[in-house]
């Protein structure tokens, strides 16, 4: 009897074990991009982290691939990747894709289950200027995911995210775990210099994108003669 409530305890806290979006056009997807959501998985103990691909991204210019490039190419990468996995909702709704949407709807699958939304520096500093803002507290964690900041410059946030976020900064990454949103994390990754803007850069001039990409995109995008002119 013992050993049976043990066993559903643990399936219990495996399930309660935060989950993590991490959302981008992802064109093309690349090792920087799940290097930073294995790190994050492993740091905080993530059940899942969740790449979102973005239809319509309201904040920067529209992709190179199309939606459906985009989405082989991340499910090629994370194939065989325990906790990485790809959500494609974003992909299936008209319109911008705002954030707010995607946690929207996710917050109604999950329940009270812990929710992360990973974002980086300067995303997180502006977040001001995204659709409903304040409204991503009532629905997720924020994860910030930071790298080393160049010597001398430290960014200073707008003040009207300084006054959002007070008492919401976690002193703990356990603290996530405890209550399904509302707080804010700093997680420091390993920094590693790769961009969808170099990639395209490489593929478009001829010259080689291997270890940047996964191998598998790579075949892929050579199949399909993608970023090229």
């Amino acid at each position: 009897m013992g050993g049976a409530r043990q066993r559903r305890g643990a399936k219990l806290s495996r399930r309660l074990r935060p989950v993590a979006l991490l959302g981008g056009t992802f064109d093309p997807v690349h090792v920087g991009h799940l290097r930073a959501a294995l790190e994050i998985r492993d740091a905080l103990g993530l059940g899942q982290v969740r790449l979102v691909p973005a239809r319509v991204p309201p904040h920067r210019p529209q992709p190179r691939a199309s939606a459906a490039q985009r989405l082989a190419l991340l499910r090629l990468a994370v194939r065989g990747v325990p906790g990485l996995t790809v959500d494609e909702r974003e992909l299936r709704r008209d319109g911008p894709s705002y954030m707010v949407d995607t946690l929207t709807g996710l917050r109604a699958e999950l329940g009270r289950r812990p929710l992360c939304l990973l974002v980086g520096d300067d995303a997180f500093r502006g977040l001001p200027g995204w659709h409903r803002w304040e409204a991503l507290f009532d629905l997720t964690h924020l994860v910030v995911v930071q790298r080393p900041p160049l010597a001398g410059q430290e960014p200073t946030l707008p003040a009207p995210l300084r006054q959002a976020l007070q008492g919401r900064w976690a002193d703990d990454p356990q603290a996530l775990s405890g209550t399904p949103a509302g707080l804010v994390w700093k997680q420091p990754v390993p920094p590693l210099d790769i961009s969808a803007t170099r990639i395209r850069g490489l593929l478009k001039a001829g010259a080689s994108a291997r270890f940047l990409v996964p191998d598998a995109c790579l075949r892929y995008i050579r199949h399909h003669h993608l970023y090229t002119d």
